[in-house]
């Protein structure tokens, strides 16, 4: 198989490199260096052929009652092939080997119809997402 889904986060420099290429709102290096050591769980995708990281997913939470579901980017290059997928259902499997029962599990959904497939229902109109950019 051409690509590897790999349980590891990427280096500073590829999870940066992967946003930009994803057309992901930017991150500071110093940001991603605090940042990605925190991660409860991370994978990334490897193309067997070149070695590069060309995809990359994580969760970031407390560990226990809640987690989020982040940062997930597939190159451009590297599109359509299932990566995407696999990186999920990854993440899905680490999170029902290791969240407690009624652990709550959130995403930004940025790509309709998407995360449905893995069981997320969207909160609104009980409640909507807010965020403040620093």
């Amino acid at each position: 198989m051409r690509y590897e889904v790999r349980d590891e986060l990427p280096t500073p420099e590829e999870f940066i490199a992967l946003r930009d290429a994803a057309d992901m709102a930017p991150r500071s290096l110093e940001a991603v260096e605090r940042g990605l050591p925190n991660s409860v769980f991370g994978v990334t995708v490897v193309d067997g052929e070149t070695g590069e990281v060309v995809g990359m997913a994580r969760i970031i939470g407390d560990g226990g009652s809640v987690y989020q579901i982040g940062d997930m980017a597939v190159h451009p290059d590297h599109q359509r092939q299932g990566l995407g997928s696999r990186m999920m259902e990854r993440l899905m499997e680490y999170l029902e080997e290791n969240a407690p029962e009624g652990a709550y599990v959130n995403l930004m959904a940025d790509v309709e119809g998407f995360y449905e497939q893995f069981g997320f229902e969207y909160t609104a109109p009980a409640s909507r997402g807010m965020y403040q950019r620093m």
